[in-house]
């Protein structure tokens, strides 16, 4: 079956992981998607913004995109975890956004233990995560990333964490953001409303995350096309194991929309 819509990755894909610009090429491919009237949807695995104020953000860069094409896992997370007492860990950003949106945190006993990206976790915030699961607390990752790219250096991703703290606790835990498939039928759902028929199977998944992004959505039936403009270098790094994930590979988006590259001041 042809294309009929996409869901684009932003951080590593529209915007570079370092200054957060525009990737060259990026702006041009939604330009020429909104051209053409193709169903797509950005699929961000943000958690340092509250939602309108990324989206708006991404926005002012130039990306031409409404409302209802846009999706992070803030907006999943308060629909599958009510505001309630929990354990957060993540960057300053993350926690302060949650409790603009009323949960409490720090709780002694916590309803969840929520997992997003930091760069410096130390053992001791480790042992917090296990203690409170050990507890009674579900883990719940805010996504599923295989890598955290910051100042030129890869760290573990959050999916990383989520397996470490479920191998030691011998349980379980949950994702909202990517790729889980609560995230991915709620995209769906938006590509539907702008007219695309048909399921997965129709929908073409474009990101810099291999095994955080392109895995889940090519189990699911999706086309994947992975961009070497983030958290993956070069082909050379795919594990062979992990080749099948991606349909395609490309430089970057643009190259793959077959746009003019244009680079911003």
């Amino acid at each position: 079956m042809s294309v009929k819509g996409y869901m684009i990755d932003v951080q590593g894909t529209l915007i570079s992981d370092g200054d957060k610009s525009p990737i060259p090429g990026s702006l041009e491919a939604l330009k020429r998607l909104r051209e053409e009237g193709m169903p797509f949807v950005l699929v961000t695995n943000n958690t340092k913004q509250e939602s309108e104020a990324f989206r708006t953000y991404l926005q002012d860069l130039g990306f031409g995109f409404e409302e209802g094409q846009y999706l992070d896992p803030l907006m999943v997370l308060t629909r599958r975890v009510p505001p309630a007492p929990v354990t957060a860990y993540g960057a300053p950003n993350f926690l302060e956004v949650l409790k603009k949106e009323g949960y409490t945190l720090n709780s002694d006993a916590p309803e969840a233990v929520l997992v997003a990206i930091r760069p410096d976790y130390t053992n001791d915030d480790y042992a917090g995560m296990i203690e409170a699961v050990l507890g009674g607390a579900k883990l719940i990752g805010m996504h599923e990333t295989s890598l955290y790219v910051k100042n030129g250096r890869r760290y573990p991703g959050v999916g990383a964490i989520l397996k470490m703290v479920a191998f030691a606790t011998g349980r379980a835990y949950e994702v909202v953001g990517k790729p889980s498939d609560a995230f991915y039928a709620e995209a769906l759902e938006r590509l539907r409303r702008q007219g695309m028929t048909g399921g997965y199977e129709a929908v073409e998944m474009i990101s810099d995350d291999l095994i955080g992004d392109l895995a889940g959505a090519k189990k699911l039936g999706m086309r994947t096309t992975l961009v070497l403009s983030g958290k993956v270098a070069s082909v050379a790094e795919i594990p062979p194991s992990a080749r099948a994930w991606a349909d395609r590979v490309a430089n970057d988006i643009g190259v793959v929309f077959g746009v003019e590259r244009r680079r911003t001041a």
